[in-house]
Formats: C-alpha cells, sequence, structure tokens
C-alpha cells in the first residue's frame, strides 16, 4: 500500500533540545533507499525507513532533521492545546466542507435521528438528549454525505488523471492518521472526516491518490504527476493539516 500500515512497526525515540522525542519506525514500501520522516497532527512522529535500514541509518536521518521534526511537533502540540473535546450540545461549531455550521440539537421521542443543515446551522432531531445519541446522528450523516461528495469528486478528477482506464474502487473509512490511501489493486480509501475538509483539500487528497495508480512511492515521478495534476497542492496540503485538529476531532 501507498500510505502507512502499523504492519512492522517498532518505536524507539530520540532527544533533541533536552526533550525526549518518541518515534514509529514503519516499513516503507517501494525500491527507494531513501528514508522518510513524517509529523503527524497531534505530534506522532513517523519514520518511514526501507526494511534494510539499519538502525544507524534511520538515527542518521532522524539528526538531520532533529530541529524540524521538534519544531514542527511543538507546532502541532501548541494547535492541540486549543482544541477541545466535542460535547455535541447546541451552540457547538461543526466543520462541513470547510465551514462553520453551529449545531442545533432537538429532541423528538417519536422521530427518528435526523439530521439536516438550515440557514447555517446543522440541525439534529434525537429522540433523548445524549451526546453520544447526537454523534451517532452526526457521524452517519458526515458518512452518508462524505459517499455521495467523494465520488462525485472522484469522478471530476478522472480526466486529470490520464493514466487511469477505468473508474477506481472507493471506500470511506474513520481513520485517525492518514487523509486517504491506495492499495496496490487499486483501491482508494479516504478519510471519513475529509467531508469537513474543503472541497479543494478533498481534491488534493484524490489527485494524491490517484497519482499512486501510476506510482506507489513517492518518487520523482509520483511528484511529477501530482505537480503536474494538482498545480499548487503543497498549499492544500498546509492548508489540510493545519484543519486536522479541528476536524478530526
Amino acid at each position: 500500500m501507498s500510505a502507512l500500515t502499523i504492519a512492522g512497526t517498532r518505536t524507539g525515540s530520540f532527544n533533541y533540545s533536552g526533550e525526549r522525542i518518541p518515534f514509529e519506525r514503519l516499513p516503507r514500501p517501494g525500491a527507494t533507499a531513501r528514508v522518510l520522516i513524517k509529523v503527524l497532527p497531534g505530534g506522532r512522529v513517523q519514520v518511514l525507513a526501507p526494511e534494510d535500514a539499519s538502525d544507524e541509518e534511520v538515527t542518521r536521518a532522524l539528526a538531520k532533521r532533529a530541529r524540524w521534526v521538534y519544531t514542527r511537533r511543538r507546532e502541532f502540540l501548541k494547535l492541540q492545546e486549543h482544541v477541545k473535546p466535542r460535547r455535541y450540545i447546541s451552540g457547538e461549531s461543526h466543520f462541513y466542507l470547510g465551514k462553520r455550521y453551529l449545531l442545533k440539537v432537538m429532541v423528538d421521542p417519536d422521530m427518528p435521528a435526523i439530521v439536516r443543515m438550515f440557514r447555517g446551522r446543522l440541525e439534529v432531531t434525537v429522540r433523548q438528549r445524549k451526546p453520544e445519541s447526537v454523534k451517532t446522528a452526526l457521524d452517519a450523516w458526515y458518512r452518508l454525505r462524505a459517499r455521495e461528495v467523494f465520488h462525485a469528486r472522484l469522478e471530476k478528477a478522472l480526466p486529470q488523471a490520464l493514466w487511469v482506464n477505468e473508474q477506481p474502487r472507493l471506500r470511506v473509512l474513520a481513520m485517525k492518521t492518514q487523509w486517504g490511501n491506495c492499495s496496490t489493486n487499486g483501491m482508494l480509501t479516504l478519510n471519513a472526516a475529509l467531508i469537513k475538509a474543503p472541497a479543494d483539500c478533498i481534491d488534493y487528497v484524490i489527485l494524491h491518490e490517484l497519482c499512486h495508480l501510476a506510482e506507489h512511492s513517492h518518487s520523482k515521478r509520483f511528484y511529477a504527476l501530482l505537480d503536474a495534476t494538482c498545480p499548487g497542492w503543497q498549499a492544500k496540503k498546509v492548508r489540510l493539516d493545519g484543519m486536522a485538529e479541528m476536524i478530526l476531532v
């Protein structure tokens, strides 16, 4: 698979500026010998390394990027300090396609759970005023909207991916560390939480995964394809990652 997998995960840590920074080492697929380091929203550090890379090679790669890892991780952790857990009560804000909507919770014991958008609000009707009931209703609505929107955005993106001969299969899952992935058999998987992000960010993730149908590793060829099909993708990625703490909670 082109995305991260927890299979074969090993853990370790390194010190920088007096701080112990834990990391996960995961196998990096493909023929590249390069060690790739990622700092995920939430502050997790992942090191993707070829199976035959030694611990010394991983250590050297971390040492070269230690300052960047330290700085990026602190940025994410600082963002996290201001993110409050969802309470699923009226007046709380929730995202849909990059816009904030105020939540309004209504109770009707005789009605099934219903979610609708109305005048800048997300109105949720539940049988009991319980946070878990509101969350269940919202999650189901988000998944439904995600399937509809993602399939529509995929169809729109396909003409830009000239190497794709037929529409790939698409599934929607709740994921904590990935926006999307592409399997070796051509299955695209998108994070259900992406429906909360702006449409152009969704398009970027879809095009990113479509590029993996032609090149499964993050090679020069992969990035050349991404540059050609999604100009300015770097800004979209930064915008999306910057929203992660707000839309993944």
